[in-house]
């Protein structure tokens, strides 16, 4: 039964990816109409992102930068859509101009392994689509909750990369997996702007608040010696995108976990920073607060709407 709704959801998903790009992004102003009129948490969480990582944006200037978070989150979501039932092929003819391709062909030559960070920023399943046209890789990711979620997910992101994709759920067997992978030479792509679990995570500053940041990146690093590279598919157009690949800062493959976290959290605001609007900040990226410091859950009172 599970795998029969996966694949009911599956044609749903097709059927809207038909959709051509000028509907889809008429749809995804709907969406962002909605949350906006009905008040949704997601439109809430952004406002007080909004609110925390860009203090000195006047009320009119972050009320608009939210309904542009909005109409990007809509937007995302059924792009994303359209990628996960289309060929593969078909959609990497989306990316329009390439920077930095030659450091990541380069990392795989040297074979000593890479880490991929894909901040939510732009389109990553995109950019997951590259990658595996590129070389197998191992993804970590956070499973739904839902199994028809996760059979979902499996199906969507298998199409002809099937044999070139392992996915790892983000568990203690799941990172050795991606260990192993690294020492092998391998390719490992990672999401590193997620709230890890508790204590699993280190406190560092993004955005000028402190926020829970994985200490995973840093740890698979300085173990393996791999090079780490950040990455990210960037809107440049209706059905266009720009790949960017860049080099992690220095440190974030130090043994120290308040180091490596402050690199990796660097990089990230500073690929953020490029478009506001193509970062996810329905996310509540700072809902953790450090222990001792008496700080609020700032969501708190989104949550109990």
């Amino acid at each position: 039964m599970t795998d029969l709704l996966a694949r009911l959801l599956y044609a749903l998903a097709a059927a809207i990816g038909r959709l051509p790009w000028p509907a889809l992004r008429r749809l995804g102003d709907a969406l962002a109409w909605v949350s906006l009129r009905t008040g949704a948490r997601e439109s809430g969480v952004a406002l007080r992102n909004l609110e925390l990582a860009y203090p000195d944006l006047l009320p009119g200037q972050r009320e608009q930068w939210r309904r542009a978070v909005l109409r990007t989150t809509g937007l995302q979501t059924l792009e994303t859509l359209r990628l996960w039932t289309r060929p593969h092929a078909e959609n990497l003819a989306l990316i329009r101009e390439t920077h930095g391709d030659g450091l990541f062909d380069a990392a795989l030559a040297a074979g000593r392994g890479l880490i991929v960070a894909a901040p939510h920023f732009g389109n990553w399943e995109l950019l997951n689509q590259w990658l595996a046209a590129k070389t197998p890789l191992a993804i970590l990711y956070k499973p739904p909750e839902s199994a028809i979620g996760e059979a979902f997910l499996r199906l969507v992101r298998a199409d002809a990369d099937a044999d070139r994709v392992t996915q790892v759920r983000a568990e203690g067997a799941g990172v050795r997996q991606l260990y192993k992978q690294l020492q092998a030479g391998g390719v490992v792509g990672i999401l590193p702007d997620q709230q890890p679990k508790g204590g699993d995570g280190e406190f560092a500053p993004f955005f000028g608040v402190q926020a829970s940041t994985m200490t995973l990146l840093g740890r698979l690093a300085a173990r393996s010696g791999a090079t780490v590279l950040f990455a990210w598919c960037e809107r440049i157009g209706s059905g266009a995108y720009a790949l960017r690949i860049e080099a992690a800062s220095p440190g974030i493959d130090s043994a120290d976990p308040k180091v490596a976290t402050a690199a990796l959290n660097a990089d990230v605001e500073r690929i953020a920073r490029r478009d506001p609007a193509q970062y996810q900040w329905t996310y509540k990226r700072f809902k953790a607060r450090p222990p001792g410091s008496d700080e609020a859950n700032p969501y708190a009172d989104l949550e109990r709407r």
